[in-house]
């Protein structure tokens, strides 16, 4: 021991890393979210929107967007010093569909991102994440000019589970961001301790 001190050094905290999608449908906010809260410059595989699309990118609703994610969004937030998230946003036409089974290998858990507007289009997302029992967590994207609705009414269209956590969030401010994600971490890790439970006779 030297200057009262112990001479064993302290290891800095080595964090567990979990991987979260982000899923929803086409211009629904996906890239913003990524980009809102991301500490490192994130990743993006935009391509500007073309003629030869315009028969299948629906871009009623979302006019002004003239790009769209062709492979994948991906982000890193770091929640506390020993917890970060690898955010990895996913493709929302169904032409690049293909890539969903993928991206979701060793997801922790997943955002669906929605728009009022145009709810229909996180019902493709929803059933992907329904179907391989991946916990996630619905985030209505809140647009200037979008009706606002209670969750008890967006969870009764999307015909959701009661135990799937619905909110409200701004895609565009890293608070509200940061708030969606912490409720699909704890969300999915409370889905695990429930499955871990020993059944009762």
């Amino acid at each position: 021991m030297a200057f009262g001190r112990s001479s064993r050094s302290t290891r800095p905290v080595e964090p567990v890393t979990l991987k979260i999608l982000v899923a929803g449908g086409f211009g629904v906010g996906k890239t913003t979210l990524v980009g809102a809260v991301s500490e490192i410059r994130p990743l993006r595989t935009e391509e500007r929107l073309t003629e030869a699309g315009r028969p299948v990118d629906d871009t009623a609703g979302v006019e002004a967007k003239t790009t769209t994610t062709v492979a994948m969004d991906f982000g890193r937030i770091t929640l506390r010093e020993d917890l970060v998230l690898y955010l990895f946003g996913t493709p929302g036409q169904d032409r690049f569909w293909f890539l969903w089974d993928e991206l979701a290998q060793g997801a922790l858990g997943a955002v669906v991102l929605a728009d009022t507007r145009r709810l229909e289009d996180c019902f493709a997302a929803v059933d992907y994440f329904e179907r391989r029992e991946i916990p996630f967590t619905v985030a209505v994207n809140c647009f200037e000019g979008a009706d606002r609705f209670p969750t008890r009414t967006v969870q009764a269209a999307l015909d959701l589970d009661p135990e799937v956590p619905v909110l409200m969030c701004d895609a565009r401010d890293r608070s509200s961001v940061r708030d969606v994600l912490v409720t699909v971490v704890e969300h999915a890790l409370a889905r695990a301790d429930r499955l871990r439970e020993p059944a009762t006779t």
